[in-house]
């Protein structure tokens, strides 16, 4: 069971990225998903997440701002972010509940 996301870089303010989290295995489609960040020297946290069904939840700080989406026929998660700040530059990282694993991580810098 891997992980692997993908789909950081550098962006100005205001911008937008899309991340993306492959997943091997047949766990995806059970499993209820995250996405975490972490700023350096500052605790993971978690950004979004969505069920298997497709229920969302979201950090206030990025209401309105992130989408998490999931495409169960191509085990893939997706992360879409818009209006982007420099306080969300951080390592991003997907997350299976099922299983507790957790992907490497990509990097978003959003410069001011």
């Amino acid at each position: 069971v891997q992980l692997q996301a993908s789909g950081g870089g550098l962006v100005q303010a205001g911008g937008s990225l899309r991340l993306s989290c492959v997943a091997s295995g047949s766990f995806f489609r059970i499993s209820a998903m995250d996405w975490y960040h972490q700023a350096p020297g500052k605790r993971r946290d978690m950004v979004a997440a969505i069920t298997a069904g497709g229920s969302t939840t979201y950090a206030d700080s990025v209401k309105g701002r992130f989408a998490i989406s999931r495409d169960n026929l191509k085990n893939t998660l997706y992360l879409q972010m818009n209006a982007l700040k420099p306080e969300d530059t951080a390592v991003y990282y997907c997350h299976s509940r099922s299983g507790d694993v957790w992907g490497k991580g990509t990097l978003v810098t959003v410069s001011s």
